[in-house]
């Protein structure tokens, strides 16, 4: 499978909004300024992710974003259906119509494949990639070398 742009990114801001999720809604611009994304390219993400009851949003001042669900309940094959970006092995698309109006020889092959990636994407939510990063970070943080701050050293 070849995840689009439109899919990664569409991942990429459902983790920093689940990242920042909290007290106050997150803005478009915000994910934008922390993930490089363009804003306007956020907002017709965001649409589609407001359709599919992925998101919320809060108009006005101090509006924003909040996850739709529990970051639990959220995996990363909704994510990515709900901006449309679900690729298939397939040449048929799943019709097997793939040579000539028949189903080619490998046609099953390449639609147990979509299916063991899809499954895949269906059981990893976007609350475990939290916990990944959490965990990823502790873990780095527990290798770093300790250093003194030279404001808090005592002189010899």
């Amino acid at each position: 499978m070849r995840l689009s742009t439109k899919g990664r990114y569409a991942v990429t801001a459902m983790l920093d909004l689940a990242l920042q999720a909290g007290q106050r809604p997150v803005t478009l611009a915000d994910i934008s300024a922390n993930q490089d994304i363009s804003l306007s390219y956020l907002e017709q993400l965001f649409a589609a992710l407001r359709a599919k009851h992925l998101v919320r949003g809060v108009r006005g001042p101090g509006g924003g974003y909040y996850l739709g669900k529990d970051a639990g309940d959220i995996s990363i094959a909704d994510i990515i259906c709900a901006v449309d970006e679900w690729v298939e092995f397939t040449r048929c698309g799943g019709r097997e119509n793939c040579r000539n109006g028949q189903k080619c020889l490998t046609h099953s092959l390449w639609d147990q494949l979509s299916d063991e990636i899809f499954g895949f994407l269906s059981n990893i939510s976007l609350q475990d990639l939290v916990e990944r990063g959490r965990q990823r970070n502790a873990h780095l943080a527990a290798k770093a070398p300790l250093t003194l701050d030279p404001l808090h050293q005592r002189a010899a």
